[in-house]
């Protein structure tokens, strides 16, 4: 019974709890402590919806669909918006992945003693948004949660950041805001252009009620749509993604029609609309050219900020260009992919060679997260099963190491308020336990076999290569990433670990791990290591609905 409820409960846990929690003291301890208690309790949820979900079958399951807003437009007919949720193999990882670095957030969340209650209240309400992202699956309900996303991480960024935390905050704000308005403007042009077979049906007086819709009923429906003989106002317009996915859903001779030859200037509005959608979420990925505000945002952000950003939130732009870029533009995608897979190539060697040239630690983990989301770039531009599940493997690995990489970071940072690589030697000396950490998540980032980041870069590389569409020169210079990424791990770890114990301040400050911070660290590299050593952790569940959604978008292209 209760498994019905699961995706709702995974998203109204931490949207209750962020309106409890202003309901309590101010003291950070307490609320740090209910905010980790809400967690676990989305944890409890995410192991029940792991346990109930099928792999065998590729659709959305555990699904809750309640019509939510729905109004009569006269001759522009109806308008129907769902509160509709669900679970495939495209967004159960991910959301697996988002309870768990949301959790590692809060744990770390030990410095947060300033305005703690708004702290914890906003962080919360973050994490019902993005969960919620993860399991929409109605377009505007996933807007909705989009735009949540934006107005929590504002204030956490520009409340309790560092001293530029105003213009990073701004910064991130506006890049994200005018990513968001491209995003909106081609969700309205396919809600203009596309029908609810189900509500259509009803309209038209086919069936009684939604129970007694069949499927050829619905067949029923699409043929009088494609034949012109269905009167616009008995048209049900839609945003659920389930309808949005499938070309005989559009109405002949509006805008986004699959068919539609209507253009602007010469270009296809389709062709716009895709590019809109797909500047929206390059912007939050984020790739090159619309990643300059991540750097900023990662400097100035707390550490267990800078681990939910990095860990979770740039993995909503890589799933909504699979869940929304190729699910609804399949064809303009596939036509594209050569500069899609070019963007990412450029992302994976710029955030590479950017990231060698930093001496601010946190800002070289920032420009490797851009080269490292290249490789998703790349792999959902190969539009084959290599790339595909590579890069939402990608997307997982990259979200533990990253937590893992932003809290070393925030490990010397809250001892000395010092970032520079060249300030520091021989900290394995001062440091065992902590240059041991640093090692695990520098030889994992690099792509170290047995470790996560060796299968993610693997898969995706191999889905470049076999992708006939993308010509074997980009995924070979892509290859470059890798090795960009050896040097950078590799040459910091040098500079700051071996030769004589020295730093520029005051070197009794630079104490080992406590037990706290190496119970956070222990699990992020044995998480690590399993997904490195067992990938079908990942593969399994994520295979056959990939294999379904290439076959489901093909069939539309």
């Amino acid at each position: 019974m209760l498994d019905k409820y699961l995706v709702t409960l995974l998203i109204f846990t931490p949207l209750a709890g962020s309106l409890i929690s202003l309901f309590l003291g101010d003291r950070a301890e307490q609320l740090r402590k209910f905010t980790m208690g809400v967690l676990l309790l989305e944890a409890v949820w995410g192991i029940l919806l792991t346990m109930a979900y099928q792999s065998g079958i590729p659709t959305i399951q555990l699904a809750q669909n309640v019509n939510w807003i729905t109004l009569d437009l006269g001759l522009l007919g109806r308008v129907s918006i769902d509160y509709a949720v669900g679970i495939d193999g495209l967004n159960l990882a991910l959301t697996l992945l988002a309870i768990f670095v949301l959790l590692i957030g809060a744990a770390s969340s030990w410095a947060i003693t300033q305005k703690a209650r708004s702290y914890f209240s906003l962080y919360l309400l973050l994490s019902g948004s993005i969960i919620g992202c993860f399991l929409a699956q109605d377009f505007f309900l996933f807007y909705l949660f989009f735009e949540f996303m934006l107005l929590p991480m504002y204030f956490l960024i520009g409340l309790w950041g560092g001293d530029r935390r105003e213009y990073a905050a701004l910064k991130y704000f506006v890049y994200t805001f005018a990513g968001s308005l491209l995003i909106l403007i081609a969700m309205i042009g396919l809600y203009l252009s596309a029908i609810d077979p189900v509500e259509t049906a009803l309209l038209l007086g086919l069936a009684p009620d939604i129970s007694a819709i069949t499927p050829e009923i619905i067949d029923n429906v699409q043929k009088l749509l494609a034949d012109g003989h269905i009167a616009p106002e008995k048209l049900a317009h839609t945003f659920r993604f389930e309808y949005l996915v499938n070309a005989a859903n559009y109405i002949p001779g509006t805008v986004l029609h699959p068919e539609s030859t209507i253009a602007f200037a010469g270009i296809s509005l389709r062709t716009l609309a895709f590019w809109f959608l797909f500047a929206g979420f390059a912007v939050k990925l984020p790739i090159v050219p619309v990643h300059t505000w991540l750097p900023d945002a990662h400097v100035e952000a707390p550490t267990p900020i800078s681990v939910v950003l990095a860990g979770i939130l740039l993995k909503v732009g890589g799933y909504g260009l699979i869940r929304v870029v190729d699910g609804f533009f399949p064809g303009e995608a596939l036509a594209n992919s050569t500069p899609l897979a070019l963007l990412g190539a450029i992302s994976i060697v710029y955030g590479g060679f950017n990231a060698l040239a930093q001496f601010d630690f946190k800002k070289m983990i920032a420009y490797s997260s851009v080269s490292h989301m290249g490789f998703v770039v790349l792999g959902i531009a190969a539009f084959n099963p290599q790339g595909f599940n590579g890069a939402i493997y990608q997307m997982v690995s990259h979200g533990v190491l990253s937590a893992m990489l932003f809290l070393i970071v925030g490990v010397i940072y809250e001892r000395v308020h010092d970032r520079r690589i060249d300030h520091y030697k021989g900290l394995v000396h001062a440091m065992p336990r902590y240059a041991v950490m640093t090692g695990i998540a520098f030889f994992a980032t690099l792509g170290l076999p047995g470790f996560s980041g060796f299968v993610g870069e693997l898969f995706t590389l191999m889905g470049g290569f076999g992708a006939a569409q993308i010509p074997a020169w980009i995924p070979a210079i892509s290859t470059l990433g890798i090795v960009l990424a050896a040097m950078y791990c590799l040459w910091t770890f040098q500079r700051m670990f071996f030769d004589k114990f020295w730093y520029v301040g005051d070197e009794k400050k630079l104490t080992d791990l406590t037990p706290r911070e190496l119970t956070l660290f222990s699990i992020l590299a044995i998480s690590t290591l399993v997904l490195g050593l067992f990938p079908n952790l990942i593969f399994h569940t994520t295979e056959n609905t990939v294999a379904y959604w290439l076959e489901l978008i093909s069939r539309t292209n």
